[in-house]
Formats: C-alpha cells, sequence, structure tokens
C-alpha cells in the first residue's frame, strides 16, 4: 500500500494522443475530463482478468495521480493493477488502497531506461540473463511480446 510513483509521459495512450492534448482538454470540463479516465483505467484493468473485486478507480488530472481501491487475491495481482494505472500516458503516481485477500511476498521494480532489454534487466537482477522470461511472465497481460518495453515504463521483478 502507499504511494507509487510514475513518469507521467510513458505509458498506455488511455485518454489521447499525447500528454499535451490530455492537459489541454482538462482545462474544459475537470470533473467530466476525470471520470472518463477513471473509466478507462478501470476499464484497463478489468481486462487483465487479475480477479479484483470492487474494483474502485479515481483519477486526478490536477496532480496526475489515481487512487485504486479494491480486494485483489493475491499480491502478484494487485502489484499488477498497480502497474495498470501508473504505466499509463498522463499518471505521475498511484494512491495504492488494495487489500490483499491472499498472500504473496512484496515484488521489486525496475524503472526501464533507454537501451534496456528484458536480457539486460535479467542480468542485474538474477545474474543470468536468460532469466529475462520471468520478469516477462511477471508482468503479464500488461506485456505482449518480451521485445516491446519502453523508456518510463515500471515494471515488476519477482524474486
Amino acid at each position: 500500500m502507499g504511494l507509487f510513483s510514475f513518469i507521467k509521459s510513458a505509458g498506455e495512450k488511455l485518454f489521447g494522443k499525447d500528454e499535451k492534448e490530455v492537459q489541454a482538454a482538462a482545462q474544459s470540463n475537470v470533473a467530466d475530463l476525470n471520470a472518463k479516465a477513471s473509466a478507462a483505467i478501470k476499464d484497463y484493468i478489468e481486462k487483465q482478468n487479475l480477479g479484483i473485486t470492487n474494483l474502485g478507480v479515481a483519477f486526478d488530472g490536477a496532480s496526475g495521480v489515481v487512487t485504486v481501491t479494491g480486494d485483489a487475491p493475491t499480491q502478484e495481482a494487485a502489484e499488477k493493477i498497480v502497474l495498470c494505472c501508473g504505466n499509463v500516458t498522463g499518471v505521475s503516481g498511484v494512491n495504492n488502497q488494495l487489500k490483499v485477500v491472499g498472500g504473496g511476498a512484496e515484488g521489486r521494480y525496475h524503472d526501464v531506461q533507454k537501451g534496456d532489454t528484458l536480457s539486460a534487466i535479467a542480468k542485474k537482477y538474477y545474474g543470468n540473463a536468460n532469466q529475462y522470461m520471468k520478469i516477462f511472465e511477471a508482468n503479464k497481460p500488461m506485456l505482449s511480446d518480451p521485445d516491446k518495453i519502453y523508456p518510463g515504463q515500471k515494471l515488476r521483478i519477482p524474486e
């Protein structure tokens, strides 16, 4: 639980084409846009089929913070939900208010830098580049391909 920081300009483009477009639109009707953004993030989480119940998502466009509530079946699912929220363009932080129903150890996180590959990240954390699939699997279904990571993305690194 707590606040997780993310890079606001990196991630899934659920709100529009880019951050400038999101900010320009935000000047008009803040409450309506926050509601639409919240709904888009919630829909994105639900499409991941992570088993969360009582899901609640609130986006504050002024701060770029998403507050997520609900009951996650495992620690892994809760962490993936936080990543779903944070790896969205326009989101700078996630206030994790999820309750974990089942158990599980907390994972580590890695902020992808320019030039990073899953193999290089695996070498850093596990000492073996061939362990990249462990990281890929830990970040599914948000990652659809091991070669499609981008700078600014936050990845879950399992033990």
